[in-house]
């Protein structure tokens, strides 16, 4: 599902700053965050919506020089992770709660793919200049995938044990619910399943990766256009060897 954007709803405190941007880490600054006004918080958030320059959080798992930078973090170092493009395509406050100081806003955003939501707090305190971090978070959907559909453990348990068949989506119809579809003939299946490339349409226009499925609609792989040729980034059936 890398790629796809993500819905989130969290809870942000504003009059905090943490180590990690989130509530795990240690309260690095405070300060008194109950004179913020609704309006200063709408104009702060319309300045972190839209296509922005974000710059991760530190204690992430972002490489820098090849060592994940929460590790460089905790063995001391300081990290300077470089700005990268998002989008923010919908950041909405849907309560607040003042508790003496610190201020709660339960929002929900709708971001891109490697937006760090945590970031998002620590900038919109920034902005306020009180400091901000990310108490709670939730996502509630990737691509066209929503946690509404989701059951529980506990909920495909009680189905089991009762004898009633459980739904299930299968992998190729997964992938063909967030991927273009490139469907395959015999021959280009097992071409696949050795790890081989395909050739590719002449006419394809779309450069990100698709979903190769069989004739029965099963997932063989994930194909990507690269120099005339479809690449297999995934392989999910491998091909038996000839006798």
């Amino acid at each position: 599902m890398v790629g796809h954007d993500k819905v989130y709803e969290a809870t942000i405190r504003l009059g905090q700053s943490t180590v990690t941007d989130d509530a795990e880490g240690d309260v690095t600054a405070s300060a008194d965050a109950s004179g913020v006004t609704a309006a200063q918080v709408a104009d702060a958030i319309a300045a972190l919506t839209g296509d922005i320059q974000q710059v991760p959080s530190a204690v992430s798992a972002i490489k820098i020089d090849g060592q994940r930078a929460y590790k460089r973090v905790r063995d001391g170092e300081e990290v300077e992770i470089p700005a990268r493009p998002v989008t923010v395509h919908e950041f909405a406050v849907l309560a607040v709660r003042r508790e003496g100081s610190l201020l709660d806003l339960d929002v929900r955003v709708d971001v891109s793919s490697g937006t760090y939501v945590r970031a998002l707090a620590r900038d919109l305190g920034a902005a306020l200049g009180v400091g901000g971090h990310l108490t709670a978070l939730r996502r509630t959907s990737v691509g066209d995938l929503e946690v509404k559909d989701a059951a529980t453990l506990d909920e495909l348990g009680a189905l089991v044990d009762s004898g009633v068949e459980v739904p299930r989506l299968a992998l190729g119809a997964a992938a063909a619910d967030i991927l273009p579809v490139r469907a395959l003939t015999e021959a280009e299946v097992r071409t696949l399943g050795f790890g081989q490339w395909l050739d590719a349409d002449a006419t394809l226009a779309y450069d990100g990766p698709m979903a190769a499925l069989d004739a029965d609609g099963d997932l063989v792989a994930i194909v990507s256009p690269h120099g005339g040729k479809l690449k297999p980034e995934i392989v999910f059936r491998t091909a038996a060897p000839q006798a």
